[in-house]
Order: structure tokens, then C-alpha cells, then sequence
């Protein structure tokens, strides 16, 4: 059966396009053509193999992931790849790694916070990898309030330097990634205190291990935090402890670009603007929401081709029933690869609006920052805990075949689950969200007027006294009425939780206290959001044949998925009336059906090798039953047939012997 494609009587059934959705995905042509040329590369080449990950002990697979790491290195030189080339071949390695954090984390933050001359100085050795860095914010006793952070920096005028220690135990830096093993230098968050007066926490680079044997610099305590969660997964990285008893670095490895210390141990602010510092975060979350389109795509690509593999019940006719056929494998699939999209486009548009904050930035306006900050912070919050849960919806989609780590399922969420925690714990940056909403309702009476993605809390009085206007099932396919819908309810929960709030005379406490509803308030607005870029994305020309009616589709299953899911908001807060939500229903289950002969088609527009899928289930052929046959002899238990172990404890057992055994 080797070269049949079992799927192949799925892909006649498309209505679309299949390349030219591809493109679409990709973003660009040219984005495409990178993308599938570094994916080929990586998935032809036996050095990234990585189907034996789960049968290695931790110190193999930290040792194998060292290796692909340096041959990766070495192709990125070899074959001259530019810097997005190498950043999508890191992508399809598909192994986290200490470069993650060097390329991800490091560089970056040295971009954004050091001087010319500072960068001068680091950046060509980061660049070159002649140093390795890692970024050592997070410590034992406190992750997302960075504020709260122990570790410090004490300024010494008679030496020039800075002396950092770790005053207690839970000021141990804990868990940065390449932190434990391998990095060299390290950007350390720490105090910085000076003529007796902390100033709060600053970034500063430290030399953490020797260049020469690459040994602990003395004074310093490193060590691996140990194993975490799934089997493989995140266990390739050396996620770090460390510990620091009165280092000592030179006074210009504060990274001066918003602040300095002079040589007398003045501090000065400069006069670059502090608000600068939130673009670096703004890259990082874009980053993120995109890594979630890619963790979720993936997920429901398997979970689709195995469920139009899979057949279960309803034979009448000898053959049984394909599981995508039944309407609730259905309504649990195709929201999910709807989703999958929708991260994607919001992610685009995130891309967007980095570059357009960045140039305002430029240009000393900071208009539109804290609306910026405010939605990255939220739509990295609801996209990773949306695909995380997505990811483990697809497992269980995929029977009990989804729990053998062969289906590439359980490494995935293992891999993927700590991104609803890392660069801000996903419910902490809804109550940032809310923050913001309940500002600008309360900047509406002084006439300040909502900008970017809060521009429509502008009209909070047509919003206030809105009607939704469906009566028939199809006009929940009309674009304006749904968009009405999202913003009624998101304006409706924001003005109630402003309302609650005013009751209070201790604001603070207020907040505190109706936190459960605030977060619910942020979660609409950010959905919102998401319809709302969807919605755009389809205003503007997609080429293809029948590429825009698939994503239209896909559109109103999400919106119509999202009203569904959190009716109870809807209907409480008078946007839509009963009758309306049943009618949402019915519309609903028609676009599942007009999905249904596509779906596999739209998930091979993601366009994944077998290899970067890692899974059996989702093999592009489709021959699942005698690759999983196959895969299960591979497994070391089966070296051979009586078990190590048999003549211990099995034998005197059968034998009923136990009482001289050794036992």
C-alpha cells in the first residue's frame, strides 16, 4: 500500500484552491516559497530525525537536541541563509533549544536596550554565536510581578562596578531557558540600587561561564531545574537555576539606553523615551500569537485527516461510518480549525501593527502604545489558552489512538501548554486588558476620544441602545451584524464593570474584588478583536479560486462558534434575544456541513511535511493502521519477547515461589 494516498477521494472534494490557499497562510509568495523550501530541507535530512525522541533519557535527548542545534548552525553558514530563512529552519527543527532564547529573547532585548556603543560591542558576538545568551528575568518567588523581583545590583563608585547578588533563596533566577547548560552570557534582571536608593529593576548583562572551558564564573551557582512535564517535549531544554553571591561587572553592562549611572553613581534617566521599552514586548507577543496559529494548525491537522481516516459504526452497506462525518466530531473540529485561521489573520495584523507602532514610536508619538500594549497583552492571552485547549480537544478528537505519543499529539501540548504562562501569565494579562477598558470607558465623559482596536467604544451610545437585527438563520452571515453583536456585548460588559467599579470608594479594592468579571469583559473585547481582523482580512482581495467563500465560511464558524460558546454574555447582556441564538445554532450547523467536504483540503493548505507533523495520525497518505502496527515493534519493550525482569518477579510468582525468592 506504500504511495497510495488514502485521502485522495477527501482532496477531489475541495471547492477551492488548494496552492493558492497555501499562499494565503504563508502571507506572501515569497513567504510561502521560504517557508516550503527550509521545510524540505529540514524534513529530507536524517540529522533532524526525531521519531525516537520519547524513547531517550533526558540526558540523550538534551545531548541530541546540542547536536541538531550545531548542525543547524552550520547549514544556516553554509548554505548562506539569510536571517528569515534561519528562523524558519530553526521553526521546522521542531526542538525547543537554547537558540530559541539567544535568537528569541537575547538579541532582541539587546536591541532594544542597549546604546550604539553597547551594541557595538555585543551584538556582532551574538550574532556570530561567540557568545550564547539567555534572559534571566523570572526567579524562584516571582514570575509575573517583575516588580517584585529580589536579585540585585549595587552600585560600587570606588571600583566602577556593579556588585549583583541573590540576597535570599527564592531570588534565585529559575527557569530561563539555555540558562542551565549552555549559556554563556546572560541579560539579568536585578535592582539597581545606588547612594543607598533603589531604582528598580533594570537589565544588565552578565558573564555567566568562561569562554576558555566553559566552567561556572566563581561566585556564580547554575544548575538544570530539572524534568518537566511530557515525554520529550520541553525536556530538550535546559531550563536554569541560578544563584549569585556578590558578581562583580563593569558599570557599562547596565544596558544604558533608557537609563545611566555615572561615574560618581548619579542616576540618570536619558532622553529616550521609557515607553520604547514596551516595543520589545509588543515583537515578543506577536511572535507568540502566530506560534499559537502554528501549535493549533498543526493539532487540527492531524485530528482532521485521522477523523476522515478513521470509520466507527453505520455499516449498512459493509463500509462504516467516516468519524468527520458525525455531526459532533464536527462541532468540535471545525471550530477549532476555523480558529487555527483566525489566530493566523490576527496575527498578521499584529505584524502590522508592530511596524506601524514602531515607526510612531520613531516619531516620538505615543498615541496609540497603551492601546497597543493592551491588545497584544490580550490577544496572546485568549490565542495560547484557546490552543492549548484546542490541542488537547484534538487528542481526545483522535480516540484512544491520540494518547500513544507516536500520534505527536501528547508532545505537542507538552511543548506547547507553558505558553499560557511565559512572557505574562494569561489571566494576569486579561486583568492589564481591563484596566485599559475600564480607563477609556471613564475617559469617555472628559471626550477623550478611543483609539485602534477600542475606537468602536466611541459609539457607546448607539452600542447601548442597539437591537440586533437578525431574523433568519442566514443573516448571521452578514459581516456588519455580527461585528454589531461582538462590539455590543464587549461595550456592554465594559460599561457594566465601570459602572460596578464607580460603586467603590477604594478603586483598587474594587478591581480586587470584581476581578472574575473583568477578566470576562477583557475576553470579549479581545474576541472582538479576532472577528474583527478576520472580517477585514475578507474585505480586501484574496485571489484564488474559491479561496475567499472557504475563509468566509470560516469567519462565520468562529464568530458564530464564539457566540455559541459564551451565549450566556450575549443574552445577559440584552445583545441578542433567545430566539436569535437558536437561529445562530441552526446557521452553525449548515456552515459545518458546507466545511465538510473541504476540510481536509484546508488543512493541507498549511502546507506540513509528515516530518514537521511528527504523527502517524496525520500522515499526509493517510495510511495510518499498518504505520502504527509497525511503529509499536520499533519500541525498545519489544527487544525481546520475555521481559528483563521475568526471572525475579514473574516466574516465582507463577510458581508460586515467592517465599525463598529474592524478592
Amino acid at each position: 500500500m506504500e504511495g497510495v494516498d488514502h485521502l485522495a477521494h477527501e482532496r477531489n472534494k475541495a471547492q477551492f484552491d488548494v496552492n493558492d490557499m497555501k499562499i494565503v497562510w504563508a502571507g506572501s509568495r515569497e513567504a510561502f516559497e521560504v517557508s516550503d523550501r527550509m521545510s524540505r530541507l529540514v524534513a529530507n535530512d536524517p540529522a533532524f530525525r526525531k521519531d525516537n525522541r520519547v524513547h531517550l533519557t533526558r540526558k540523550e535527548l538534551f545531548k541530541n537536541t546540542l547536536r541538531k542545534a550545531a548542525y543547524a548552525w552550520k547549514k544556516i553558514i553554509e548554505l548562506k541563509l539569510s536571517e528569515e530563512e534561519a528562523g524558519r529552519l530553526r521553526f521546522f527543527v521542531d526542538e525547543p533549544a537554547y537558540t530559541d532564547l539567544h535568537w528569541g529573547m537575547f538579541v532582541p532585548f539587546l536591541k532594544g536596550q542597549g546604546t550604539e556603543e553597547q551594541l557595538k560591542k555585543w551584538l556582532p558576538l551574538a550574532y556570530k554565536m561567540q557568545i550564547i545568551g539567555c534572559y534571566a528575568q523570572t526567579e524562584l518567588g516571582h514570575g509575573s510581578n517583575v516588580q517584585g523581583l529580589e536579585t540585585t545590583a549595587t552600585f560600587d563608585p570606588k571600583t566602577d562596578e556593579f556588585v549583583i547578588h541573590s540576597p535570599t533563596l527564592t531570588s534565585s533566577k529559575w527557569w530561563p531557558g539555555g540558562l542551565g547548560k549552555v549559556s554563556t552570557h546572560a541579560v539579568v534582571f536585578a535592582r539597581l540600587i545606588t547612594n543607598g536608593q533603589d531604582y528598580g529593576v533594570h537589565g544588565f548583562i552578565v558573564q555567566i561561564r568562561s569562554l576558555d572551558d566553559h566552567s561556572v564564573l566563581p561566585g556564580i551557582t547554575i544548575g538544570d531545574i530539572g524534568v518537566k512535564f511530557g515525554n520529550g517535549a520541553y525536556n530538550t531544554m535546559d531550563n536554569g537555576v541560578m544563584h549569585f553571591d556578590h558578581i562583580r561587572i563593569p558599570r557599562n553592562q547596565l544596558l544604558m539606553r533608557f537609563s545611566q549611572v555615572t561615574r560618581e553613581g548619579k542616576y540618570v534617566q536619558s532622553d529616550v523615551p521609557r515607553q520604547l521599552v514596551y516595543g520589545t514586548m509588543v515583537y515578543v507577543r506577536k511572535t507568540i500569537v502566530i506560534d499559537a496559529s502554528n501549535a493549533l494548525s498543526r493539532a487540527v491537522c492531524i485530528a482532521t485527516r485521522y477523523s476522515a481516516v478513521r470509520r466507527q459504526f453505520g455499516s449498512q452497506d459493509g463500509a462504516e461510518n467516516q468519524v468527520i462525518n458525525y455531526k459532533t466530531q464536527q462541532s468540535r473540529l471545525f471550530p477549532l480549525l476555523a480558529s487555527a485561521y483566525a489566530f493566523r489573520f490576527v496575527g498578521e495584523w499584529l505584524q502590522w501593527l508592530y511596524t506601524d507602532v514602531t515607526q510612531r514610536l520613531a516619531a516620538n508619538d505615543f498615541s496609540t502604545l497603551p492601546e497597543a500594549h493592551a491588545c497584544t497583552a490580550g490577544l496572546k492571552s485568549i490565542t495560547t489558552a484557546a490552543t492549548a485547549d484546542g490541542i488537547e480537544e484534538c487528542r481526545k478528537l483522535c480516540g484512544g489512538h491520540g494518547y500513544l505519543c507516536s500520534s505527536g499529539l501528547p508532545e505537542l501540548f507538552a511543548v506547547y501548554v507553558p505558553a499560557c504562562t511565559y512572557e505574562g501569565d494569561n489571566v494576569v494579562l486579561l486583568l492589564q486588558v481591563a484596566r485599559f477598558l475600564v480607563k477609556t470607558v471613564s475617559q469617555l465623559v472628559s471626550g477623550k476620544k478611543p483609539v485602534g482596536t477600542t475606537a468602536y467604544m466611541g459609539r457607546l451610545q448607539r452600542l447601548m441602545e442597539s437591537t440586533c437585527k437578525v431574523q433568519k438563520a442566514e443573516d448571521w452571515l452578514n459581516p456588519s451584524i455580527v461585528l454589531e453583536a461582538f462590539e455590543v456585548r464587549s461595550a456592554r460588559m465594559s460599561v457594566e464593570c465601570a459602572k460596578r467599579l464607580s460603586q467603590f470608594t477604594n478603586q483598587e479594592e474594587g478591581f480586587h474584588e470584581l476581578s472574575p468579571s473583568l477578566v470576562e469583559a477583557a475576553v470579549a473585547h479581545c474576541q472582538l478583536i479576532i472577528v474583527s481582523k478576520f472580517i477585514e482580512k475578507l474585505q480586501g482581495d484574496i485571489p484564488g479560486n474559491g479561496v475567499k467563500e472557504q475563509l468566509q465560511k470560516l469567519c462565520s464558524i468562529y464568530a458564530l462558534y464564539t457566540l455559541h460558546k459564551h451565549l450566556g454574555d450575549f443574552l445577559s447582556t440584552s445583545t441578542i434575544t433567545p430566539k436569535q441564538a437558536s437561529l445562530a445554532d441552526d446557521q452553525l450547523r449548515s456552515l459545518y456541513a458546507q466545511v465538510r467536504p473541504n476540510a481536509v483540503a484546508l488543512v493541507d493548505a498549511f502546507n506540513y511535511t509528515d516530518h514537521y507533523l511528527g504523527s502517524i495520525l496525520g500522515r499526509y497518505d493517510g495510511n495510518v493502521y499498518p504505520k502504527l502496527y509497525d511503529e509499536a515493534w520499533k519500541d525498545p519493550m519489544n527487544d525481546t519477547a520475555v521481559p528483563d525482569g521475568y526471572h525475579e518477579y514473574i516466574r516465582p510468582l507463577l510458581k508460586q515461589q515467592l517465599r525463598n525468592s529474592r524478592l
